[in-house]
């Protein structure tokens, strides 16, 4: 009995220091966590402009600018600024009736897919800029693995949104910065409409890091998401 209870302690005290190994990030998270925050407070004394262009099979099919600021609730607001569209081929049929079920068809493929690409194009503010409470969720939930390098670390943190999703992010302990920013997920179901996002990173001139270009990919289904920020400029300037 004596040998069982301890083997009962020891298998508790196991589970704790597990559980407190879970709950303690590693250095590098923390510093990432760290450098999110300075730099989210540096961003909100910014307005920009969010260019956003959308493709199907090589062809734009939607580009739109927004003005983009952070709000008083700390959220960011967006007000459009214009849109450029280019206007869908009207069908044309042979006969009236034949012509009129043939452009009602057309209209649902064309709606579904822009409502698709719609999907696609949120998907990116999904994933950028990262967020504290989801790394802190990967971490705990031991989805996050840390690959030491020579001057940048990756962190990679699997399930960060979707199941089976994976977001990996090298960052620069020393410059507190992040180097490389990539995710690899899907839109609707894993495998059919994989996503490959990549962000490249810009510096201001007071070393305030922002999302300068982010490129998604759909392979298959031939859609490409372009997000350009620019024109940052200083409330009061």
């Amino acid at each position: 009995m004596i040998f069982k209870h301890a083997c009962s302690l020891a298998a508790a005290a196991v589970t704790l220091v597990s559980m407190a190994a879970a709950q303690t990030p590693p250095p590098q998270v923390a510093a990432l966590k760290e450098s999110l925050a300075k730099n989210q407070v540096a961003l909100k004394q910014y307005s920009w402009v969010e260019t956003t262009v959308i493709s199907l099979k090589g062809e734009v099919k939607k580009q739109q600018q927004k003005q983009c600021y952070y709000g008083a609730d700390g959220k960011v607001q967006k007000t459009p600024i214009g849109e450029q569209a280019p206007k869908a081929q009207e069908p044309s049929g042979g006969g009236r009736r034949g012509g009129r079920l043939k452009e009602k068809v057309v209209e649902k493929k064309v709606g579904e897919v822009k409502d698709y690409m719609e999907d696609v194009a949120a998907l990116v503010h999904q994933y950028v800029p990262p967020d504290a409470q989801k790394i802190q969720a990967v971490q705990g939930a031991g989805n996050l693995a840390v690959q030491p390098a020579a001057g940048v670390t990756v962190l990679n943190l699997k399930n960060y949104l979707k199941p089976g999703d994976l977001l990996a992010i090298g960052f620069d302990p020393a410059a507190l910065a992040m180097r490389s920013y990539n995710v690899s997920s899907y839109v609707e179901k894993p495998g059919d409409d994989a996503v490959a996002m990549a962000v490249t990173f810009g510096s201001l001139a007071d070393g305030t890091s922002y999302p300068q270009l982010i490129v998604l990919d759909v392979k298959a289904k031939n859609i490409q998401v372009k997000v350009t920020n620019s024109g940052y400029k200083k409330a009061g300037t």
